[in-house]
């Protein structure tokens, strides 16, 4: 199961609490199904079991590797679930990897034997992660013919590792990623922005190891699982720098983005490379069909009916919100809503918005729509960080619209501002996971009664 901060099994820490009002018996079963989808995105036991050192070299996924005495096996990565893919990595290969270095969010520091660990932040980039980048790129360029190195970038790593390109500042870079967090834009049109301004993404890193061999491990966040946003640094881009402005012009960001950036996209630095000629092989541990299939199963244990929504699931998170919850008013008792996507997106537009994040939002929203009724939903963001909050989402039933009212909480208002955490806060209706130590799709669960 994914590890918190301490080396834990991650899993609801306040689920007591959360079980203790409201609709208990519903939170807890709809919890209950929630942790199975979060056991399940666990990338460390995932590479324990696709991993295996051989005398001949590295098996992943069935496929050897063959690595001679003199050929190194590196280890480059980065992420909010890159640290137990690499941990899994160091137990399973031992002194045969010969170096590498990876990047954590901070907060999540560890010691590993034969990797060097940098800290640096998201979702905003800071110094740090400029620094890291140019670590991670050295290493890269390291890499000579015959060497294999494996690559465990996982989501986050735009932030955590920031390499602006030539005529880009770093403030122009991160100026470009506040931009683009708060337009409300899917996650893979805020890549493909990303990967053409950049001195990594879009393959850039890949053409840095070259001519050593790439095996990507990775871990999906996002709905489709697209193989050129999940390792965006180390596989053939798809996408153009045409597309990159495109995507500018049609969220109303064109005139607001630094000179320098559209400047850089009308440039042929911007077109990403052509990595035709390397030898580049993928592997995904999990992603959020697993979680679903875990919360399938964990609700078929206890006597509900699954019921998959689906596994791409994307939008502004308060219609994610409503519609969940109108879905669930339509099911008789005994049924389990189940599904996942892509991060839900929160359209801040100029505003200055209070604390919360896309699952919070989510909730309230749903809050509305089961209102009387006999049904609960958790909204769970997996990586345990909802948002720029420390919690990692919210649960809700058919009693906390009421239940806010007698409190005198404004929820409508806390979603026209952005703010969920507050009154959500004052309910106890926040999850509380800690770091897990993964991060695959967001998850979902509504349970309906009676009980």
């Amino acid at each position: 199961m994914p590890k918190d901060a301490q080396g834990n099994a991650a899993s609801v820490r306040n689920r007591d609490q959360l079980g203790a009002q409201g609709i208990g018996e519903l939170r807890l079963k709809a919890l209950q199904i929630a942790e199975a989808g979060l056991a399940a995105c666990d990338g460390g036991a995932a590479t324990r079991k696709r991993v295996r050192l051989t005398p001949d070299g590295v098996m992943i996924d069935g496929v050897l590797h063959r690595l001679d005495a003199d050929q190194r096996l590196l280890v480059l990565g980065g992420g909010k679930a890159t640290l137990p893919v690499a941990q899994a990595l160091e137990e399973v290969l031992g002194d045969r990897i010969d170096g590498g270095a990876i990047v954590l969010k901070r907060g999540q520091e560890a010691e590993l034997e034969g990797l060097e660990v940098m800290t640096s932040d998201h979702p905003f980039p800071s110094p740090d992660s400029l620094a890291a980048a140019g670590k991670i790129a050295g290493l890269a360029a390291e890499a000579c013919e015959g060497d294999l190195v494996i690559t465990c970038f996982t989501g986050g790593r735009s932030a955590l590792l920031t390499l602006p390109p030539e005529t880009v500042t770093f403030d122009e870079k991160r100026r470009l990623h506040e931009l683009l967090i708060a337009s409300g834009m899917p996650i893979t049109a805020i890549n493909t922005v990303r990967k053409h301004v950049s001195g990594i993404k879009g393959g850039r890193l890949a053409e840095l190891i070259a001519p050593a061999r790439i095996v990507n491990l990775t871990i999906s966040d996002v709905a489709g699982d697209p193989q050129d946003v999940l390792a965006d640094l180390t596989t053939q881009d798809t996408s153009t720098p045409e597309q990159a402005l495109s995507i500018l012009r049609r969220f109303d960001l064109i005139d607001e983005v630094p000179g320098s950036i559209i400047s850089h996209l009308g440039s042929p630095a911007a077109l990403s490379p052509d990595l035709g000629g390397i030898e580049i092989s993928t592997a995904m541990l999990v992603n959020g069909e697993s979680a679903c299939r875990a919360m399938a199963d964990a609700a078929g244990a206890i006597g509900l009916r699954p019921l998959l929504v689906g596994t791409a699931v994307e939008g502004e998170a308060v219609e994610t919100g409503k519609t969940i919850a109108s879905l669930a008013r339509a099911e008789p008792a005994g049924t389990a809503l189940i599904g996942c996507g892509g991060e839900s997106t929160v359209s801040l537009g100029r505003s200055e918005p209070g604390l919360g994040g896309p699952n919070q939002e989510a909730a309230i929203a749903a809050s509305a729509e089961l209102e009387g009724r006999q049904a609960a939903a958790v909204f769970l963001d997996t990586d345990g960080s909802d948002g720029s909050t420390r919690f990692a989402g919210a649960i809700c039933d058919g009693r906390t619209a009421e239940r806010a009212r007698e409190l005198g909480l404004d929820l409508e208002s806390a979603l026209a501002s952005h703010a969920a955490s507050e009154p959500l806060r004052a309910l106890e209706d926040l999850i509380d996971t800690g770091p897990t130590g993964t991060n695959v799709n967001d998850l979902f669960v509504a349970v309906t009664g009676p009980i």
